[in-house]
């Protein structure tokens, strides 16, 4: 097979040509993509002096969108696609190429503990784990590492679906489970970044919460709005035998929960048609 490495990069001029060095002494990448995605530094000049084919976007589109336009160009048979930084170890390449020729689809870098940035979005992203475990019912070990390994046709077919931001890891792994594709996990140690973060805390807070939700509405919308029908149900149950029992009546709160559940429900069960829509061919 043929191996494509992607590299999304916006002002990393301080690392990624020691990036692409060490990449390209694998000796078993046939080419490696850098995506400009509109820097204001000398990315892609020093991109280009290393050897690496740049595609620059005119101005900054965002990772997600960087990616998709790093997948459209990639040639190889698998992509490769990880961060331009400085934290992930080219050496690590090998591991995952060789999950994708033992038969999986997506291979993804495991983040293992000490490799978070900070302990707040270590805890983000072991939420998300949890929840996308039990989504799926099959063990999620990193939901949102940027460092996998994609058969390129496989990854292709789920482009409309990704984002232009920072969300893609997400998408991708839940579009690949849903579809019925093999997914498999290697762990990794990720070093700290080089160079300044893009990351901003509060803006990006409140974009990892919708994570939340867009790993429902991405696997089974049902296996999130079921729970919380339930519950609203037993709360209006429970209210109804409280004021029956004291004061010999159904009240408006009962009616108004017992509507709530049904409408919760309903909105499940719609969302789960509307995304099994999404993956008819697949």
């Amino acid at each position: 097979m043929k191996y494509s490495v992607v590299l999304p990069a916006k002002n990393e001029a301080g690392a990624i040509g020691e990036t692409i060095k060490k990449i390209q002494q694998l000796n078993m990448i046939d080419e490696i993509i850098v995506v400009n995605d509109g820097s204001t530094d000398t990315t892609q000049l020093v991109a280009e002096s290393a050897g690496a084919k740049v595609i620059s976007h005119p101005y900054s589109k965002g990772n997600g969108a960087a990616i998709k336009t790093g997948a459209r160009a990639a040639t190889g048979d698998v992509i490769v696609f990880m961060d331009a930084d400085g934290q992930h170890d080219p050496q690590d390449i090998a591991r995952l190429i060789g999950k994708i020729e033992h038969g999986y689809d997506l291979v993804v870098g495991a983040r293992q503990r000490g490799s978070q940035a900070s302990v707040g979005r270590g805890l983000a992203n072991s939420l998300y784990n949890k929840l996308a475990t039990y989504m799926t019912e099959h063990p999620v070990e990193d939901l949102t590492s940027g460092f996998r390994a994609v058969r390129a046709e496989k990854f292709r077919e789920f482009l409309y679906l990704l984002p232009n931001g920072f969300s893609y890891p997400t998408t991708s792994t839940m579009a690949f489970f849903r579809a019925g594709y093999s997914v498999a996990y290697v762990p990794i140690h990720a070093a700290k970044r080089i160079g300044k973060s893009h990351i901003h805390p509060i803006k990006d807070g409140i974009r990892f919460f919708l994570i939340i939700f867009k790993i429902a509405t991405l696997f089974s919308p049902l296996k999130m709005f079921l729970p919380i029908a339930v519950l609203s149900f037993l709360m209006a149950t429970g209210w109804y035998g409280y004021t029956l029992y004291e004061f010999g009546r159904f009240t408006n709160m009962s009616a108004l929960l017992y509507t709530g559940s049904v409408m919760i429900f309903l909105m499940g069960l719609i969302s789960e048609q509307i995304t099994a829509l999404m993956y008819k061919e697949k």
